[in-house]
């Protein structure tokens, strides 16, 4: 059975999406337009045309399990964080609840259990993501919740701490954030879990668990 990437074409999407594929995990990059398929089939990985905004039921099937790292966008507002990062993934969680999927790995973010606390611009998103995460937490369908903190684009340690507490800052890259994805799916045992994510001193199979 295959994994679906919802967002694959994203930061994040496209380092998990080669990570797995490596891993000899069967996946399926979803993706919006036909011209960004030419990446992945360069690498051998399977494609899906589908859209948050649109058709996407086909996208699941033959799926046991999906990944949401979709989102909509520094450069895009409200009204857009609306659609892909609260309504895209309700849409995605019922559509997965339906097909009866075992898993579904939600990539949300560190200040959504409190949005007010994060800075003016990122409180929609924050609250976005807040609603999403609660929808996910009661639907039928077993679930990771993966909360990164603040975003960078430092080369992958996968050195990772799930606590403030045990780590320098609320940072973690990009590339720590694909490979704890990529452990998660195929970590089949782990359900109904939430972890903060943070760049740390740990390893990715240690912090996880």
């Amino acid at each position: 059975m295959k994994t679906l990437v919802i967002g694959a074409n994203g930061q994040i999407g496209r380092q998990f999406c080669e990570l797995a594929h490596h891993g000899g995990t069967p996946i399926r990059a979803m993706i919006r337009h036909p011209n960004q398929q030419p990446w992945f089939h360069e690498r051998g990985i399977e494609t899906v045309i589908a859209d948050l905004e649109g058709d996407l039921r086909q996208a699941f099937n033959g799926c046991d399990q999906a990944v949401f790292t979709a989102g909509s966008g520094p450069h895009t507002g409200p009204d857009k964080t609306l659609l892909i990062d609260l309504y895209g993934a309700i849409r995605c969680i019922d559509l997965a609840v339906n097909a009866s999927l075992e898993r579904f790995i939600m990539v949300s973010a560190l200040r959504a259990s409190d949005p007010l606390a994060a800075p003016d611009k990122l409180r929609p998103y924050m609250a976005a993501k807040f609603a999403a995460d609660a929808y996910l937490r009661s639907a039928k369908v077993p679930h990771v919740i993966l909360k990164p903190g603040r975003l960078t684009d430092e080369a992958p340690t996968r050195q990772v701490s799930t606590s403030l507490a045990h780590a320098p800052d609320n940072t973690v890259s990009r590339g720590n954030v694909a490979h704890s994805l990529a452990y998660l799916v195929q970590a089949r045992t782990l359900k109904n879990r939430e972890f903060d994510l943070l760049d740390g001193d740990s390893s990715i199979a240690m912090a996880l668990v």
